[in-house]
């Protein structure tokens, strides 16, 4: 059993660069209850996600933000193909991939590789670290072929996620452990399989404010060092700052604002984006007093029925008419910032469906 390899980046090339790829992603859960009229139950459904595309490159982290309930973990699930979608599409290495079970669902696991919120729920309390891990290798076929490669494997994994000297954590349960050590195991294990990505559900959430910034520091060295793409799921904002390469704000299961990261915590376009902005304040960032906007108010809305138009419009301080009725397409802002909100309907659209685009003078 070889040590992980840590890859050189290629020149750089866009398409290439892009590792995993969702594209118009949906994902609709029935609602079961019992009365009423049967019709009406077969129609009722929670849309979790709603026609969700992004892109995860090589050597990045693309941050997932938003509130509580916004469908940022459904997202990862439906990446790690823990869930079937309802509609869209994902790609790995620029090919469709079709859902399925045993040999092509193991395949792709050991592409695609997701960091669960809980570290003490993801590992079986009943087994120790060397289990874990030497599961997680032989099941990706890379525990080697005797007893001396196996350990140089679990030796390899525990030192890439800093837990030295291995042999003082190989034989303890998950109970022994810290949050952070258990969430480091839980890395460790990902990384048995020599993923391409990391699907990083809120990895730091469930972990001590003291400790988080060492777990999200290893994350970065594994990110740089492994050229893994990364997406990280956080209702942080300010985190997402500090961490990723790019941010994707999510809101009521649909995204509403993306660009560079600085941009984004620095300088957001929608309102919903700047209400998270305010609700974590940063000493650093400089908000011009133009863009200081009134807090928006209420609760999200039910996705069972979504509002019509823009889902934020019943709580933005800035709703007009057309946003009550009209569903706001993609509005290209400065340096690759975007925001799907009417405010911008002077702006040029891209069309994400077709990657084309368009003039409007609205």
């Amino acid at each position: 059993m070889t040590e992980q390899t840590e890859t050189v980046p290629p020149a750089h090339d866009v398409a290439r660069d892009i590792v995993l790829e969702a594209r118009g992603v949906s994902k609709h859960f029935r609602v079961r209850h019992n009365g009423g009229d049967l019709l009406a139950r077969r129609q009722r459904a929670v849309h979790a996600v709603d026609d969700v595309s992004l892109q995860l490159r090589r050597g990045t982290v693309t941050a997932l933000v938003g509130e509580s309930g916004s469908g940022k973990s459904t997202v990862a699930r439906l990446l790690a193909q823990l869930y079937p979608l309802t509609g869209g599409e994902i790609h790995l290495a620029g090919k469709a991939v079709k859902a399925g079970s045993g040999r092509s669902f193991r395949r792709y696991v050991r592409q695609v590789q997701l960091i669960f919120q809980d570290p003490f729920a993801s590992l079986n309390p009943v087994h120790t670290v060397r289990y874990h891990l030497a599961r997680s290798l032989k099941i990706h076929g890379r525990a080697g072929s005797g007893e001396a490669e196996l350990e140089a494997g679990l030796t390899a994994l525990l030192e890439r996620v800093q837990l030295t000297p291995p042999q003082r954590f190989l034989d303890k349960f998950p109970h022994e452990l810290s949050g952070g050590q258990r969430q480091r195991v839980a890395i460790a294990r990902a990384l048995g399989a020599d993923p391409q990505v990391l699907l990083a559900d809120e990895p730091v959430s469930m972990l001590d404010v003291s400790i988080r910034l060492g777990v999200l520091n290893l994350l970065k060295d594994l990110k740089d060092r492994l050229h893994l793409a990364i997406l990280y799921i956080t209702h942080d904002i300010a985190s997402a700052r500090y961490f990723a390469d790019t941010t994707l704000v999510m809101y009521a299961g649909r995204i509403v604002e993306g660009g560079d990261s600085e941009t984004v915590t620095q300088h957001p376009a929608h309102p919903y984006t700047q209400l998270l902005i305010a609700s974590a304040p940063d000493p650093d960032r400089a908000v011009a007093p133009e863009e200081q906007q009134e807090s928006g108010s209420g609760e999200p809305p039910s996705l069972i029925a979504p509002p019509a138009g823009c889902r934020f419009h019943p709580r933005c301080p800035r709703a007009m008419e057309r946003c009550r009725t009209e569903l706001p397409p993609r509005f290209d802002l400065d340096d690759g910032q975007w925001a799907a909100c009417w405010l911008y309907a002077d702006t040029t659209v891209t069309t994400e469906a077709t990657g084309t685009k368009e003039a409007t003078d609205k």
